[in-house]
């Protein structure tokens, strides 16, 4: 197994080009929010924008337009049942994250379903929360040409592989990422990542991240690096390792960190550690 350390950042992270432009760095769609868990997908796109997205747009329900714009105005916003209007968006996107507080009823079931079917070649496609148990319970198949990225905790994989938490070994969880066509990133004290044939392990993270909201921020950021740096699947550990980082250097002083609070300081921990 091999280890997630600060070296995968300066791997991955890189100075920005002078001549670049918001292109750039990705066109990014995040998909989620209930009318009862705005909060959720309003997290994962703070993560998004201040990891560093060229082109974030935000597909929510309309009760979470106000708060949307009032914690990030870089943000746009759809109605994400309005299929019209967010279709296109969502087959231009680089990376789509869908399932932060989507919840699992039938309308969020229709948005999932119809998110895979327009997923294609070149794109990533985050799937986390809501989304992860809609896969489960409604037997779906991920979509075969996208890159799919999976960020699971450990109680959501048991529902997507079958595979009993007691039983999630890095065997078995390797064999059921391959068999998923995916990359998972298995959420723990010491996270996990399985991508085709290896498999890497965090070393970082704090009880002080035991809060809500913790994974929608990890799910943002994924989506935020894997939108700007071309290796997608060292972005995803350079997210993995960024987000308890600095969480980390958070609960030296803090006794809880909050999920916004790792957002606000991705800027400045990205440009200690980009490369030269």
């Amino acid at each position: 197994m091999k280890k997630i350390t600060q070296s995968i950042l300066e791997k991955v992270i890189r100075k920005r080009p002078a001549n670049s432009y918001k292109g750039t760095y990705g066109k990014i769609a995040l998909i989620g929010g209930s009318q009862n868990f705005g909060g959720a997908i309003i997290m994962a796109s703070l993560a998004a924008v201040y990891s560093g997205a060229g082109l974030v747009t935000t597909m929510t329900d309309p009760t979470n337009q106000t708060s949307l714009h009032d914690w990030l105005p870089e943000a746009m916003f759809v109605d994400y049942h309005d299929s019209q209007a967010a279709s296109p968006i969502i087959s231009a996107a680089d990376v789509v994250v869908i399932g932060p507080g989507l919840g699992t009823d039938n309308q969020a079931l229709t948005i999932l379903t119809k998110t895979f079917e327009l997923a294609h070649k070149n794109q990533t496609l985050v799937i986390d929360g809501s989304a992860l148990t809609l896969v489960a319970q409604n037997h779906l198949t991920l979509p075969q040409d996208s890159l799919n990225v999976l960020t699971p905790h450990q109680m959501e994989w048991q529902r997507v592989s079958g595979i009993k938490i007691a039983d999630q070994t890095p065997e078995a969880n390797q064999a059921a990422a391959n068999k998923l066509n995916a990359l998972v990133v298995v959420k723990s004290h010491r996270t996990q990542v399985y991508y085709q044939d290896s498999v890497y392990e965090n070393t970082g993270g704090t009880p002080a991240q035991a809060t809500g909201g913790m994974g929608d921020t990890l799910a943002g950021m994924v989506g935020g690096f894997t939108a700007q740096f071309a290796d997608q699947p060292k972005a995803v550990l350079a997210a993995v390792f960024a987000h308890s980082a600095i969480a980390d250097k958070l609960a030296h002083k803090q006794y809880v960190v909050l999920p916004h609070q790792i957002s606000e300081a991705l800027p400045k921990f990205m440009k200690k550690n980009q490369s030269v």
